[in-house]
């Protein structure tokens, strides 16, 4: 039985329910990561006693689903558009402003499927987008390459936040400190690939470059699943 399908026991004079439970949560992890979250420190911010939160849930690992669902519902939007590739570029897209609000949700992300309604609710969404263009196995499949691209760039991003402030060095700084090494390393010719991309290539923020990737990864999906031109 899932963590969805348990009654929540009845009040006492400390209300607490799931809500209140996932949204104390959701604030430690804002605050310092999942690191600071556990039973405890959730109960101790609800002024109620560990033990009354384990009628609610059974493990620390249902609490971040019930963390994950309940960002998963930012990520719907209210209106879904028609065409296929904006529906999943939507969805892409605030699945990374998610992310950027919740850094931690970068840990969560890829693992065991969200049972929660709003996770399944987000998978119904992406599957519907396509749904008629393809067979299921090839919609899967489409879906499950958009959400591969989408974890990891979301993942690259929020890695080079957490070393930026662990450094205490912008990027420009951080860029400027390594410059002299890397300038060195190119010089020695064993980098030819990488020198023209450090001398030629054009530096994007990070928006642009998911936004580019996302792109590209639904050209090559529409090569498999889109319907040619009446």
């Amino acid at each position: 039985m899932t963590v969805w399908d348990r009654p929540e026991p009845p009040d006492r004079p400390v209300p607490l329910d799931r809500e209140r439970i996932v949204a104390a949560a959701i604030a430690l992890a804002d605050e310092g990561g999942l690191a600071a979250v556990s039973v405890r420190k959730v109960a101790a911010r609800l002024n109620a006693g560990p033990m009354r939160l384990y009628g609610y849930l059974s493990t620390k690992e249902e609490l971040f689903d019930l963390m994950v669902d309940e960002v998963n519902g930012e990520i719907l939007p209210e209106e879904r558009p028609v065409d296929w590739r904006e529906a999943l570029r939507v969805l892409s897209r605030r699945t990374r402003e998610a992310a950027l609000r919740h850094e931690w949700l970068a840990d969560l992300l890829g693992g065991r499927p969200s049972l929660g309604p709003n996770g399944l609710a987000v998978t119904e969404a992406k599957l519907a987008a396509l749904d008629g263009l393809a067979d299921i196995d090839t919609v899967m499949r489409a879906v499950e390459t958009v959400s591969a691209y989408v974890i990891g760039a979301i993942r690259r991003e929020v890695a080079n936040l957490r070393a930026e402030r662990a450094s205490g060095l912008s990027e420009l700084d951080w860029q400027r400190a390594s410059g002299p090494h890397v300038m060195n390393m190119l010089a020695t010719g064993l980098f030819p690939a990488l020198a023209k991309a450090v001398h030629d290539g054009t530096d994007v923020d990070a928006g642009t470059a998911f936004a580019t990737g996302l792109d590209w990864v639904l050209d090559a999906v529409a090569a498999k699943v889109a319907r040619p031109p009446a």
